[in-house]
């Protein structure tokens, strides 16, 4: 029953403040919305220690669904640790964004619809973690795609707001096109979409091939690809990404809720959900590693000269959503979880913080007009500069650390430990460890620290946020210290196969998780050296020597400029899809609508037009007319049977 009261009491607050929000009043619906998802969110944990230490799987049904042909799909809610450690990341963050949310949004007029959009979200995500099939799954993966349009635009008078929300549901739906192709061939192989039987037919499907465009290609890494490519959507991956920076131009309690621990790792989820897949097709498992460190080195890389302060943590979720798919590419499910869990707390606290900061601002997000605000939010500060230990992941080895330190540096550790060509994802991604401190500390220097750079009026009337904001910072600040050493023996230790059960599934062959633990010792330290080297530079960058930053951003101005141009996507996107495709819709319109179709169209309306003209002025209404016509018609006929002799037969 608990389970059932966690999935829906974010619909109910959801409808309540959707449909009477106008009539109940601002304060009432975000109260009732909050209510709901804090309730939820208590519901989580406990329902995550009841799970979560046994291994077990249960099936809730709620309903039957869909009945067509061959297709059977019962709404049922699927109960078992990965589904216990999403619950817990979704309602956590959620009803904390809901209480911050308060504070933030305390003067737009459209709070109702803002809360109703906030819980809808929360709802739709929580379908999706909770999915028994895949047309379940599917249903939770667009709710959140509409949630996240609707939020992303929620100032809708605001272009660029507009701009952001289409892009998002436009990309995204380019992902979930390859992810709707994946189940409607897992459906054609397996006649079926519940998750079981497709586990269970999975191993028949091993080696064997079909014939696409005169090649022999193999079925299950077919569809695993297909399955990834609706990943990348959702997750912001490489050449999908281009929607995560645009949409920071929703409310930042968005921004901390769809991009630090719900939406984005949907694909996450997905993968390790669909674990016994993806370790029976080794090639698509290489595609996913490729991918994931890929897109942890570009979006660090653009991320080190982005100056404002959401794009900056922006970036950093998509590349630290590249670490997970490292981390499940190499098999290290329960890794890629791990980071997964640790990083929804210091991410979402680094987006509240951020949002903290723009409001002590009067709305200001460049970093190049902040500097010195410490004494003025001092409490802010300090939370940032928390989330920072966490994501860059300070700590000792073997010893103790913040929450990054033992989920990042754990994959670090698999990635060295699955061997892969020239280890190229292991030094890959311990320079994204140097990268991600840099810019980390970077914008803990800028915003925080030197001489402030913000107009005097701005500054003089700097504040700290109300308590209603603070509250949610620090509940999510004990999560980014304790969350990492408190659940690693679960996670990836030693207690690894009771707390996942068959939730997580290997294959005999994978030692992933045994392996990392005898790596040599220097690479365990190596991503707290390249930590201590971002650091570092960091300082001398911005503490140190301020006029550093525009040297170096003169010496090497095209890096510079190619980074901050974030690797010309959008340029690139727009010359080889957007100006085609208004092209081929401009030469539709003018040439086939203008002057094929309206041509023969009004051509054939003129012509009748003319027609009718001519001929209703036979008409003339005078009986002798038409006796003489009638004449005429007369003899025409006697002299056509003339001609043809007919008379004279």
């Amino acid at each position: 029953m608990i389970y059932k009261l966690i999935v829906f009491l974010p619909l109910i607050g959801a409808l309540i403040a959707g449909f009477f929000g106008r009539f109940i009043g601002p304060k009432p619906s975000e109260y009732f919305t909050t209510t709901c998802l804090v309730i939820a969110a208590a519901l989580s944990w406990f329902g995550f220690y009841q799970v979560g230490f046994n291994g077990e799987t249960a099936q809730l049904p709620i309903m039957r669904w869909i009945t067509s042909g061959e297709l059977d799909v019962s709404w049922r809610l699927r109960i078992d640790t990965l589904t216990a450690v999403m619950m817990v990341v979704v309602t956590t963050v959620s009803s904390l964004v809901h209480i911050y949310s308060i504070g933030y949004m305390a003067d737009d007029p459209h709070r109702p619809r803002f809360f109703a959009y906030l819980s809808l979200f929360t709802f739709a995500m929580l379908m999706l973690v909770t999915s028994d099939n895949l047309l379940q799954m599917f249903f939770g993966w667009e709710g959140v795609g509409l949630a996240s349009y609707l939020l992303i635009g929620f100032w809708y008078k605001k272009p660029a707001a507009n701009a952001a929300a289409i892009k998002a549901f436009i990309v995204n739906r380019v992902g979930d096109f390859g992810f709707a192709l994946g189940i409607f061939g897992l459906f054609f192989v397996c006649n079926s979409v519940n998750l079981d039987e497709i586990f269970a037919a999975a191993p028949t499907l091993q080696d064997k091939t079909m014939n696409f465009l005169g090649y022999e290609v193999d079925i299950l890494t077919t569809l695993c690809l297909l399955l990834f490519m609706g990943a990348m959507g959702k997750s912001a991956q490489f050449l999908l990404h281009t929607w995560l920076p645009d949409a920071m131009e929703g409310p930042t309690p968005v921004s901390a809720l769809i991009h630090a621990a719900t939406m984005v790792t949907a694909g996450v989820f997905m993968v390790a959900r669909l674990s016994p897949l993806f370790e029976l097709a080794p090639t698509a498992l290489m595609v996913v590693t490729l991918v994931g460190t890929v897109t942890a080195f570009f979006a660090a890389s653009v991320a080190l000269v982005q100056n404002d302060i959401k794009r900056v943590i922006a970036y950093s979720t998509c590349s630290q959503l590249g670490y997970m798919f490292a981390a499940l590419g190499v098999g290290a499910y329960g890794a890629g979880m791990f980071h997964l869990f640790t990083h929804a707390f210091f991410k979402a606290l680094l987006f509240l913080g951020a949002g903290s900061v723009i409001h002590a601002m009067h709305h200001e997000q460049d970093m190049r007009n902040m500097g010195g605000l410490a004494p003025k939010i001092r409490t802010t500060w300090i939370m940032m500069l928390i989330g920072t230990l966490a994501l860059t992941g300070v700590g000792i080895p073997h010893l103790i650390g913040f929450a990054g330190f033992y989920s990042k540096d754990a994959i670090i550790e698999a990635t060295y430990a699955a061997h892969l060509s020239y280890n190229y994802s292991f030094w890959t991604l311990t320079l994204v460890a140097l990268m991600t401190s840099f810019y980390s500390w970077r914008l803990i220097f800028m915003t925080f620290h030197g001489k402030t750079r913000a107009a005097p009026e701005t500054f003089k009337h700097g504040h700290e946020s109300p308590n209603v904001m603070l509250v949610p910072l620090g509940f999510l600040a004990v999560g980014a210290v304790v969350s990492g050493f408190a659940f690693k023996s679960y996670f990836i230790g030693d207690n690894q196969e009771v707390f996942w059960g068959k939730a997580l599934f290997t294959a005999p062959g994978n030692q992933i998780l045994d392996d990392m633990h005898h790596i040599p010792g220097w690479v365990g330290w190596a991503p707290t050296v390249a930590m201590l080297t971002g650091l570092a530079i960091a300082y001398l960058y911005y503490i140190r020597m301020p006029w550093l930053p525009e040297a170096t951003a003169k010496a090497f101005r095209p890096i510079y400029i190619f980074l901050l141009n974030k690797w010309y996507f959008d340029e690139l996107y727009d010359w080889l899809f957007v100006k085609p495709a208004i092209a081929i819709g401009r030469t539709l319109w003018k040439r086939g609508d203008g002057t094929v179709i309206d041509g023969v169209i009004d051509g054939t309306a003129d012509t009748v037009n003319w027609t009718t003209k001519k001929a209703v002025k036979v008409q003339t209404g005078y009986i002798y007319h038409y006796a003489f016509a009638m004449l005429i018609g007369v003899a025409l006929l006697l002299t056509y049977f003339v001609a043809k002799g007919g008379l004279l037969k």
